[in-house]
C-alpha cells in the first residue's frame, strides 16, 4: 500500500506541476482549469480551493447520473490535489512571468507543460485509486445519455471552455493543445512506465524474480 500511496503522490505532483507550467505558459489553460482561474478571479480565494470545491460537488452529480452512492473516498484525493496545485501555483511558480518572454518560448513551454502532464497522470492512475470526480464525469454523462465515451468527453470539454470563456477564464492555445495532444502522451508514458511499476512492485516484483530463478 505505501508503494502504491508513494506512486499516486508522485503523480498527482507530476501532474500538478505540468498543470501550474501550463497556466504560466500565459497562452490559455485547459478547460477545467481555466474555469476555475476564472471563478478565482471573479470570486476570490485561490485556484486549488476552487478546484476542490467543484470537485467535490461533481461527486454527487456523477452520483446522480450514475443513480449511485457518491463516492466518498475521493474527497481524501481531492483534498491533496486542491493542495499540490496552489503548492505549484501559490508558492513554486508564484513570481514567474512567462507572458514577457517571446511567443515561441511560449509555446514551448505550453508544449513541454502537456508532456509532463501526460506523465503524470500516466503515473498516478498506475496504482488504480479512485480517479478525480472530474475524469468521471464524462463516463457519468456518457452513461446517463447513452453517448459514447468520445462524445461524452467533447460535450463536457466544450461545455466547460464556453464557461469558462464566459466568465473571462485563460482560454487559448493551452486549452485547444490539451485537448489533442494529451491522449497520445498518456498512452505513450503509460505503456512505458506501466512494465516498470510492476518490476518494483513489493510483491508483484518479488514473484517476478521468483519465476526467473
Amino acid at each position: 500500500m505505501l508503494y502504491r500511496s508513494g506512486v499516486y503522490v508522485l503523480g498527482m505532483l507530476i501532474n500538478f506541476f505540468g498543470v501550474a507550467l501550463l497556466i504560466n505558459a500565459a497562452l490559455g489553460a485547459g478547460f477545467w482549469t481555466a474555469f476555475f482561474i476564472g471563478v478565482s478571479d471573479h470570486l476570490g480565494f485561490t485556484v486549488g480551493f476552487w478546484y476542490g470545491v467543484f470537485q467535490f460537488l461533481i461527486v454527487f452529480v456523477n452520483a446522480l447520473l450514475m443513480k449511485q452512492a457518491p463516492e466518498i473516498r475521493a474527497v481524501i484525493p481531492i483534498v491533496m490535489e486542491s493542495l499540490i496545485l496552489d503548492f505549484w501555483l501559490e508558492i513554486v511558480f508564484a513570481s514567474v512571468n512567462f507572458a514577457v518572454y517571446p511567443f515561441a518560448v511560449q509555446l514551448a513551454i505550453l508544449l513541454v507543460a502537456v508532456m509532463i502532464i501526460g506523465l503524470g497522470v500516466a503515473v498516478y492512475i498506475l496504482p488504480q485509486f479512485p480517479r478525480a470526480p472530474v475524469d468521471q464525469l464524462f463516463l457519468a454523462v456518457s452513461h446517463r445519455f447513452n453517448l459514447s465515451l468520445q462524445v461524452g468527453q467533447t460535450a463536457v470539454a466544450a461545455t466547460m471552455t464556453a464557461l469558462a470563456f464566459i466568465i473571462g477564464g485563460p482560454v487559448g492555445l493551452g486549452t485547444l493543445a490539451p485537448m489533442i495532444m494529451l491522449g497520445p502522451w498518456i498512452q505513450w508514458f503509460y505503456t512505458r512506465s506501466y512494465t516498470l511499476y510492476y518490476r518494483y512492485h513489493p510483491s508483484i516484483g518479488k514473484e517476478l524474480e521468483e519465476e526467473m530463478l
